[in-house]
């Protein structure tokens, strides 16, 4: 390696141990709501593939969508936090 080259640090992954499993109880969360991708989709005026995306990691959500979600599917953003909190707390599987 040339002198002088810094090396860059790798960015955080998008699929984390943690954000793996909030997408898993995002995923949960929408079926035991007994919701479609589609029928969220509706709710939040966007594509169905957007929700995809969401869904499988593909893109990351951040804090506002992740209400918009929620509230979608009728669950109170603190009630699905607290949740996620205790879920990332178990041993890794």
């Amino acid at each position: 390696m040339p002198s002088g080259v810094k090396l860059i640090p790798k960015p955080a992954s998008l699929h984390s141990d943690e954000y793996k499993r909030f997408l898993e109880h995002l995923r949960a969360v929408r079926l035991a709501a007994g919701m479609t991708q589609q029928q969220i989709a509706d709710q939040l005026n966007k594509p169905q593939s957007y929700v995809s995306k969401c869904q499988s990691g593909e893109r990351r959500m951040d804090i506002v969508e992740i209400h918009a979600f929620c509230v979608a599917m009728n669950k109170p953003v603190d009630e699905f936090v607290r949740e996620w909190a205790i879920i990332v707390k178990r041993p890794k599987r």
